[in-house]
């Protein structure tokens, strides 16, 4: 396409309207959104870019950072129960400074947004403020103004979910989008949603001494399907704080506090609680009625993951607004993908990376490759490794955890992995990489590992898949070929 600029004349009464047509309308500076921007950016200087409400990406205000900030702080506070084993004394004189904690939570989290900034900062006129209304195929609306384009990119992001009825709570009620502005921490707090972020959030309140209760609807937790996993990652939150599982709770009003009420639970009363029942797509009077395009059930049109285009309209969408993947590297992905699309004649398509997500609680929880549910059924092994032997582990006060792995049955291909295990962001990556490498059992068993490492867990739960496969190289190490001195072949 050929690059024009875009200009803004501005009309008597100080509106504006487009000179010609656009290239590409990009809605939503989120995460998706900067990185479909990057791609548009170098095709095009004829785009906008339209945010609705505060700029900055979900991660850098409210999502990723500051709650790995938070969490920092917890597990830091928290250490101090293992001194004594290391022969530390003294940390019952320890304390916390809430307020001190939950101010350099928003000063570490204001650095992350102004790097954002610093993007779409450089835009100028490109760069509209305002809430955008598709009107159709190639027309969004702005702030009063039809504006045309060639393409539109559709990353308008999501929001939490709170139930109807929990809305009369009004300040009692946090989310995410609230909790790292509190000055303080309540004494008492109810956790409701025990997904990934659910999880996170109420280790790591109850490591900054908040009284913490936490409900999930769901027997599984944290994202996690296979039931050995999820048992042993119950077990061990259960000994941190007060968790339910398996039930839906609700709330009622108690004076000035809260009841959560759950069945086969005895009422609750709480100072505030935290709401964790996952996100909604921002789709609301967005316009996607106008595309001429059948809705599913949730107003969401269809979408091609590989090229990100909706139907076979010159309109793409990308990150959390889609309801398939709210993680971070994934929005990311999706947005570049649209970027280059949205600039193309026909779409590219592109193959998606390896599944992978991590909880960032102690033990770390991860899910990599095909998760159990998605194999349960079918004809695979696994291998198993628990760590409350494993050298390294003890040595550090970790021992605990279960990591299990699944393989192809004949041929030892890995097929997936769920943890909850010490390091398991770290283990999770080279799964990981050894999944979209196809690699078998005895691949990953001829790499080396490090003594003494956390990742030598990983290699008894790699040995335990090999003693299940077909007789063959006894050995962990690769064969030599006629000369018996590989160096020589």
């Amino acid at each position: 396409m050929t690059a024009k600029d875009f200009r803004l004349n501005a009309s008597a009464d100080g509106a504006t309207a487009m000179d010609e047509i656009l290239d590409v309308i990009i809605i939503g500076a989120g995460s998706a959104g900067l990185a479909a921007l990057r791609e548009v950016e170098k095709r095009t200087c004829n785009f906008v870019l339209i945010n609705d409400g505060q700029w900055g990406t979900v991660c850098a205000r409210v999502g990723c950072m500051p709650s790995k900030t938070l969490i920092e702080a917890a597990n830091a506070f928290h250490h101090r129960h293992t001194f004594p084993e290391f022969g530390i004394r003294g940390a019952e004189h320890l304390t916390l400074d809430i307020a001190a904690v939950m101010r350099r939570v928003r000063r570490l989290r204001d650095s992350f947004v102004a790097g954002t900034l610093k993007t779409t900062d450089a835009l100028g006129d490109r760069a509209i403020s305002g809430r955008a209304r598709l009107l159709g195929v190639g027309r969004v609306e702005v702030n009063g103004r039809e504006l045309r384009s060639r393409s539109i990119i559709i990353a308008t992001g999501s929001r939490p979910v709170i139930p109807a009825p929990w809305r009369a709570f009004s300040k009692q009620v946090l989310t995410t989008d609230t909790l790292f502005e509190q000055i303080t921490l309540p004494s008492r707090m109810a956790v409701i949603g025990l997904g990934p972020v659910g999880v996170e959030m109420a280790q790591a309140l109850s490591r900054l001494g908040v009284n913490v209760v936490a409900f999930s609807e769901q027997a599984a937790i944290a994202g996690l399907s296979d039931p050995q996993v999820n048992a042993v990652a119950i077990e061990l939150l259960k000994h941190e704080f007060s968790l339910h599982s398996g039930e839906k709770a609700d709330l009622d009003t108690f004076g000035s506090e809260l009841r959560v009420r759950a069945a086969g639970t005895e009422e609750i009363v709480v100072d505030s609680i935290l709401v964790a029942l996952g996100r909604q797509p921002n789709i609301d009077n967005l316009g996607l009625e106008t595309l001429g395009i059948g809705l599913n059930e949730h107003g969401l049109p269809p979408v091609d993951p590989h090229t990100m285009q909706i139907g076979d309209l010159p309109i793409f969408m990308a990150g959390d607004v889609d309801g398939c993947k709210p993680l971070l590297h994934e929005a990311a992905d999706e947005g570049h993908i649209a970027g280059i699309n949205a600039t193309r004649t026909m779409p590219f398509c592109f193959a998606r990376r390896v599944p992978l997500a991590i909880v960032f609680s102690e033990p770390e929880m991860a899910t990599v490759g095909s998760p159990f549910q998605s194999l349960n059924g079918k004809n695979i092994l696994v291998g198993e490794v628990r760590f409350e032997h494993q050298s390294r582990a003890r040595a550090g006060q970790r021992n605990q955890g279960i990591l299990r792995l699944y393989a192809e049955p004949e041929c030892g291909r890995l097929l997936g992995a769920e943890m909850c295990a010490p390091a398991a962001e770290h283990m999770a990556h080279l799964l990981a990489l050894a999944i979209e490498r196809s690699l078998t059992v005895q691949d990953l068993l001829r790499l080396p590992f490090y003594h003494p490492v956390l990742e030598e867990g990983l290699r008894t739960a790699l040995r335990d898949l090999a003693a299940q496969l077909p007789a063959g190289n006894e050995s962990d190490l690769g064969s030599c070929s006629a000369f018996n001195v590989e160096a020589l072949d």
